[in-house]
């Protein structure tokens, strides 16, 4: 999973560690230099040579003095003095360090790495302003940052790495778990989406997730129009032994899944889960339903899922749902295929909404909570997969 991704923030993080490390070479070469360094003898000079070297100097210095204090101007000696300052603060900076066995991680020696990083990390589908906004914090962990000589930069570059990766992912996060336990009962959640990313699976693999929790649910078929719906998700009813709800094609989405909620309360059925039609956001007819089952039914969450290996695609179709009709979070199916991860990273970040699922393959027990954490252990090579 991710695995092109994880191999780009490798490398990014080798980039870095050669040049730190080419870096701290010359400086203990350096350090060994000035160490071997002697005082210059000085030759004796004769008494008559000193006395007029002595005069000379004394004329010199007095000439010197008067022509300094005819020439220099406060609006002279002002920036001069300030530009000074500037470079002696770099400059003790790098020299504290150094005395100390240390050197200073600047600007220029991850310009280059990062500007791989970045071209890096589009070519993954990572969405433009997300890729942005981690190079520009990896930027700020790194620059002016030390290290011991003898220590590790690539310890270093992952912390930077972990922090950047985690600020764009954590976004919105919530235990979905917790918030289900907690919930009045029946609790309603809807899916949308396009067709034929695996809504319907998900549905049936989130009533798994959920038996599993100790909680029941019922299926709702809230697409009504397309050939075939019906009995596509009642396959995945029966074989789990859950109750479907669902009407005759060209029905009302809203009155299914309506009808559905009515059910579960009867029954003490804890969490309904809706199928809505596949659609895009500039379909008005069909977001004019999901606005209408918002009315009628009020649901408590409403998951988009999409597909990882969509990338790009998945995080522009997140976005627009979500500003056509608020999401509460996300499924992406397929995780297990895609190499990339580029709609791991960004989605959260682009739409405010965390990602609470993936998908890892066609069984109903393939799916598994989002954790930032693991992903970010994943991406950085801290786990066996």
């Amino acid at each position: 999973m991710f695995d092109s991704l994880k191999e780009k923030l490798s490398g990014f993080r080798k980039d870095v560690e050669e040049t730190t490390e080419e870096k701290a070479e010359e400086a203990e070469a350096e350090e060994e230099d000035t160490g071997k360094e002697t005082e210059p003898v000085e030759e004796p000079v004769a008494e008559d040579e000193a006395d007029s070297n002595e005069s000379a100097a004394e004329e010199d210095s007095n000439a010197e003095s008067e022509a300094d204090v005819e020439s220099k101007t406060e609006s002279e000696s002002e920036p001069e003095l300030e530009t000074e300052e500037t470079n002696n603060g770099g400059f003790m900076q790098k020299a504290t360090s150094f005395a100390r066995g240390e050197i200073v991680i600047e600007e220029q020696d991850v310009e280059d790495p990062l500007w791989e990083l970045e071209m890096a990390l589009l070519e993954s589908d990572v969405e433009m302003s997300v890729a942005e906004e981690m190079l520009e914090g990896i930027r700020n962990d790194l620059v002016g940052a030390t290290r011991k000589f003898s220590a590790e930069t690539g310890d270093v570059v992952e912390q930077a790495l972990r922090d950047s990766l985690l600020s764009v992912i954590s976004v919105g996060q919530f235990d979905f778990d917790q918030r289900v336990a907690e919930a009045d009962k029946p609790l309603v959640i809807i899916f949308t989406g396009v067709n034929g990313v695996g809504k319907t699976t998900s549905i049936a693999k989130l009533s798994k997730y959920l038996e599993e929790q100790g909680l029941s649910s019922v299926m709702a078929n809230g697409d009504t129009y397309r050939a075939g719906a019906n009995e596509q998700i009642e396959v995945h009813a029966d074989s789990l032994d859950k109750k479907l709800i669902a009407h005759e094609q060209g029905g009302d989405p809203a009155a299914v899944i309506y009808d559905a909620v009515e059910y579960a309360d009867a029954h003490d059925i804890d969490v309904v889960l809706g199928d809505t039609a596949g659609r895009l956001h500039t379909s008005e007819g069909l977001m004019d339903q999901l606005a209408k089952i918002e009315r009628v039914v009020g649901p408590d969450m409403t998951l988009f899922v999409d597909e990882a290996v969509a990338g790009q695609d998945a995080v522009q179709r997140a976005k627009e749902f979500n500003d056509a009709a608020e999401i509460d979070g996300t499924i992406l199916t397929k995780a297990d295929a895609d190499s990339k991860g580029g709609a791991a990273i960004s989605i959260s970040h682009v739409t405010g909404k965390p990602i609470l699922f993936l998908g890892t393959g066609q069984g109903y027990g393939d799916i598994e909570r989002f954790d930032p954490e693991t992903l970010v252990e994943r991406l950085l090579g801290d786990e066996d997969e």
